[in-house]
């Protein structure tokens, strides 16, 4: 297992998180599709992680209304000291009109909640679910800095923002004098690359680490579908994130190839790629049965060749957008004088 810093921290992270959405006894849980994963199989797929090296684990308030932090917490035992946790918040588990969002009062709220369910006292990694377009950005970064101060939250991150909110959240801290965010949680996958445009390019400016989700697109890039129709999977009720399917077919029979030859799985191919690319920190990897964990664990070892890496890059290629494919300038030489020496 490789370690990456998080971003301008002294913070190292492996390079795959456990992350730990299916954690609940209920089947259907959370979102009323994902699958459940007991206390039992939970706490084993934790110690398999930390012997397969990871040191970060992933989770949310709104996981399971709070169950997926309870059963992190009771997993790690007393080797919470020795790894990582980072959750999140924003979300709501009940319907008051200040339940909802990252107000001064729903944040001092939701941490107490959430240090409790996980039976701890302080948060590795304390991240912004999403953007809250109701409370000022100020309001936010400075209750989020009194809790770096208090010691229950070490580190701050953001998760879903678009690039222009991640750097005002940067210049605001800046001008505010507070603890500033360290890391974007966004998704990225083979068959969702949109990040590349502007949040990939964002993050690497300001220096942020990034924690990866839904490296299989929901289980698109799994193996379980193909053209010949779909296969199991929670896609079949949860088609998310959103997959273009003519050209996410083209990845998968690409993936498939290259598959075949290292004698490894698609989804193994899938996540080796992410670990590949320019700007990943860490791939968060989740699963419902332990024979899934495995096989995505085996990505940390897979070498993809710069020609398996070009051909994947080509046959999931995004088109540019503008201003993206507005051409630039290039060793100095501007656009007029270009088109002046074309004429």
């Amino acid at each position: 297992m490789k370690y990456k810093s998080l971003g301008n921290t002294g913070l190292y992270v492996s390079e795959l998180t456990l992350g730990t959405m299916t954690f609940n006894n209920e089947v259907g849980s959370f979102l009323g599709m994902i699958g459940a994963t007991g206390q039992e199989l939970a706490t084993k797929m934790v110690n398999l992680s930390i012997d397969a090296g990871i040191n970060i684990f992933d989770t949310a308030n709104v996981y399971s209304s709070g169950i997926s932090e309870m059963m992190l917490g009771k997993a790690l035992g007393n080797k919470r000291k020795d790894v990582l946790i980072a959750t999140k918040v924003y979300s709501t588990m009940s319907p008051g009109p200040n339940d909802l969002g990252t107000s001064r009062l729903a944040i001092m709220r939701e941490v107490e909640g959430s240090l409790k369910r996980l039976g701890t006292d302080y948060i590795d990694l304390y991240q912004v679910h999403q953007f809250d377009t109701t409370t000022p950005l100020e309001e936010t970064l400075k209750a989020l800095d009194d809790l770096v101060r208090q010691g229950k939250v070490r580190y701050i991150g953001l998760s879903n923002f678009s690039a222009w909110q991640i750097a005002k959240a940067d210049g605001m801290a800046k001008l505010l004098n507070t603890e500033k965010f360290c890391s974007v949680q966004a998704y990225y996958s083979l068959v969702g690359r949109e990040l590349e445009r502007e949040i990939i390019p964002a993050s690497l400016d300001l220096g942020l680490g990034t924690l990866i989700y839904s490296p299989l697109a929901g289980g698109f890039l799994s193996g379980k579908y193909n053209r010949e129709g779909e296969g199991s999977g929670r896609r079949e009720k949860f088609k998310f994130p959103p997959v273009e399917e003519e050209q996410g077919f083209n990845v998968v029979d690409k993936l498939m190839e290259i598959a075949d030859s290292k004698n490894a799985s698609v989804a193994q191919i899938s996540l080796a790629w992410l670990l590949h690319k320019q700007g990943v920190t860490s791939v968060i990897i989740g699963a419902r049965k332990e024979e899934q964990l495995i096989d995505n664990l085996s990505a940390a070892d897979i070498e993809l060749s710069d020609e398996e890496i070009k051909q994947l890059d080509e046959v999931s290629a995004i088109k540019p957008e503008y201003p993206q494919y507005f051409p630039s300038m290039v060793r100095g030489e501007s656009l007029l004088s270009r088109f002046q020496s074309e004429e």
